[in-house]
């Protein structure tokens, strides 16, 4: 019962990931699974509202097995062309940095799988976004196929030449499955928060 208590309501994961296919079928199965996963365990996922790339085989793995969706767009990206239609509720904002807000206000948790610059930057803004206690929720790198091996490789580097805190580092909860991922998410504890910073110093 004692471990009950102490896991995180994680009713919305907000998923950073590819719009691109790339040329793993190992990365593009995953994706999918995760959105399915998500639908089963009947956590609502929150992303990017594409339905190009790794985007749309999350949200299509929720939708295909009953999960919610909100997908965030801005709207100069809003097309017939990227939209994933079907979606439970799309949100249009007038930026990028309106659209991550908006993700971030929706989510309990974060979740990153493979991807290009647009992934790393949602990544680490989010990690940094914690780091200065802005928020406390668990965010999940998802090393499929050792995607991310080289990148954490790169942050323990940073961790031994003394430039990032080792307790910032271990804000990244890594696995190599979705199963694990979510598990570890649920038992995250957080940093205790900063009283010296809010939300609207981004």
């Amino acid at each position: 019962m004692l471990e009950k208590s102490t896991k995180n309501n994680l009713k919305s994961i907000a998923v950073f990931c590819a719009s691109s296919d790339g040329n793993d079928e190992k990365i593009y199965a995953e994706s999918y699974r995760l959105g399915k996963t998500l639908a089963q365990k009947n956590i609502q996922l929150v992303y990017g509202g594409s339905k190009l790339g790794l985007m749309g085989q999350v949200a299509t793995g929720a939708l295909q097995n009953n999960g919610k969706v909100i997908g965030v767009i801005p709207d100069f990206l809003k097309t017939k062309e990227l939209v994933h239609t079907g979606l439970s509720r799309l949100i249009t904002t007038r930026d990028m940095h309106e659209r991550k807000l908006k993700i971030h206000e929706l989510s309990d948790g974060f979740i990153a799988l493979p991807g290009g610059f647009g992934t790393f930057e949602e990544l680490f803004e989010i990690v940094t976004w914690a780091q200065l206690g802005l928020h406390q929720n668990p965010i999940g790198l998802l090393n499929i196929d050792g995607f991310y091996d080289d990148l954490i490789a790169m942050l323990k580097t940073m961790v031994r030449k003394g430039l990032l805190k080792k307790e910032n580092f271990d804000l990244l909860i890594i696995a190599e499955n979705t199963e694990e991922l979510l598990e570890k998410m649920y038992h995250f504890k957080p940093m205790p928060v900063p009283k010296w910073m809010r939300k609207d110093q981004t």
